[in-house]
């Protein structure tokens, strides 16, 4: 008579010819993945997949299962399809697969728009929570007595994978080769450390990575070509925004020297990106010491007097960020900052941020000395008249009060100012509130003077 179901030997075969199947899929992805140059990322994921099932199988079927955490037998739907790891924040994606946040987040930062397993199209990139699998883990967690994973929602930090620290490596040794090596590495680099915020966080692991970023720049060196020095300067741009570089770039003893001399010797879009690097790292105010004692303040007001319209911005917003610290003033100050910066408000370029930086300096004697002889209080009567910003008008208030304190010659210019016009009557009633105080001032000391006819 003939036997129905499975027989005990079958039953005991079924892991072994499970494993074979694993096994032979297995070799066709290696056998692709190492003949092709150019093979599809989805096939090394599917390689990571099998090996990791056929993992399973052999634990399963050796009774084998270890107690720590790491090395339990995480059922596969509970795996993300790309860390292959337990899920800490499962998400459905578009097309209705899930995956953990952060690394479905990171795979939608780098600009893709498929799905990692199905490859379809994606209609949108809205991620929805999967609660369902996300009890499930806690479930599986519980009956295994390991600790829930966390919720990670922060995903505006990327998470770091081996893969990573590896590919930033053979990047580093491509720098120490020729120079077609080294230009393709910083391009690499320079897109990278823009899209991918884990690689920011990448070069602050050691200090030895910046020295190995910047070496084609060292002193010494060969002619570098003006597209790898661009590239370089605008990596450090790039790696200057995430905060925990701040610190460890302005007190390397190679971070700062060489944005200085990208600022005199660089392209422009090298002498802006410099420029822009300074000022992401002035944020800090332990840095704005360290910028300033640079010398750095200079070559900023040379790339704004050239009055290049790429540059400019950056430099004025990095001379602003520098003089938040008293220090920064008197060196900005010494450096002719004054009439660089009236000679372009005087052809109304950058006037906003300009006027900015004046209100800062304002404070600083020898700056209210220098605007009150370069012709500063008819120029910022005009703009107060004439612009409709308010920021604008208020920092020229208050420019031309500090003036006003300084020399008292300029009180006549002004009381025939308010009596032809009214300017300052009319920003004392419509301007800011730190517009009005200023104007007000100015009117007190103007009604207090024996010689003023006219009353506002």
């Amino acid at each position: 008579m003939a036997k129905t179901g499975v027989s005990e030997n079958d039953s005991t075969s079924f892991p072994h010819a499970k494993a074979l199947d694993l096994k032979h899929k297995l070799r066709g992805l290696i056998n692709i993945i190492l003949d092709a140059d150019d093979f599809p990322l989805a096939r090394l994921d599917e390689a990571i997949t099998t090996l990791s099932a056929l993992k399973d199988l052999k634990c399963k079927s050796t009774g084998s299962f270890p107690q720590k955490f790491d090395d339990l037998s995480i059922p596969p739907e509970f795996r993300c399809p790309i860390s292959l790891a337990l899920m800490n924040d499962p998400v459905v994606l578009a097309t209705g697969q899930t995956y953990d946040r952060p690394f479905i987040q990171r795979w939608l930062n780098e600009g893709h728009r498929t799905c990692p397993q199905t490859q379809q199209v994606l209609s949108h990139s809205i991620l929805t929570p999967n609660h369902l699998v996300r009890d499930m883990i806690s479930h599986w967690c519980r009956e295994n007595g390991v600790e829930s994973p966390k919720l990670v929602r922060d995903t505006d930090e990327e998470v770091i994978t081996g893969a990573d620290r590896s590919h930033l490596n053979s990047l580093l040794k491509k720098l120490s080769m020729s120079i077609s090596d080294q230009k393709a590495a910083a391009k690499e680099l320079r897109l990278l450390t823009k899209r991918m915020p884990s690689f920011r966080i990448l070069f602050n692991e050691s200090s030895d990575v910046m020295l190995q970023l910047l070496s084609p720049l060292s002193p010494g060196t060969a002619c570098v070509p003006p597209d790898l020095h661009e590239d370089l300067i605008t990596t450090v741009l790039n790696l200057s925004i995430h905060d925990d570089n701040k610190k460890m770039f302005a007190e390397s003893p190679t971070v700062i020297p060489l944005l200085i001399e990208s600022l005199k010797f660089g392209t422009i879009q090298a002498r802006s990106n410099a420029a822009a690097a300074i000022f992401t790292l002035s944020a800090l105010d332990s840095n704005k010491g360290i910028i300033g004692n640079s010398g750095a303040i200079k070559h900023l007001i040379e790339l704004l007097e050239e009055g290049h319209p790429l540059a400019m911005k950056d430099a004025a917003s990095a001379i602003f960020n520098l003089c938040l610290v008293h220090e920064n003033k008197g060196r900005t100050v010494g450096e002719r900052a004054v009439p660089v910066i009236l000679d372009k408000i005087m052809d109304r370029v950058l006037v906003d941020e300009l006027l900015a930086i004046l209100a800062l300096l304002s404070s600083h004697p020898k700056a209210a000395e220098e605007m009150s002889d370069l012709g500063a209080v008819p120029l910022l009567l005009s703009i107060m008249r004439e612009s409709t910003s308010e920021s604008c008008k208020e920092n020229c208030v208050a420019i031309l009060y500090t003036i006003c304190l300084t020399d008292r010659t300029k009180w006549k210019e002004i009381r025939e100012e308010e009596k032809a016009r009214g300017t300052l009557s009319e920003l004392a009633q419509c301007g800011t509130s730190r517009a009005k105080r200023k104007a007000s001032g100015i009117l007190q000391r103007l009604h207090r003077s024996p010689t003023l006819t006219h009353t506002a």
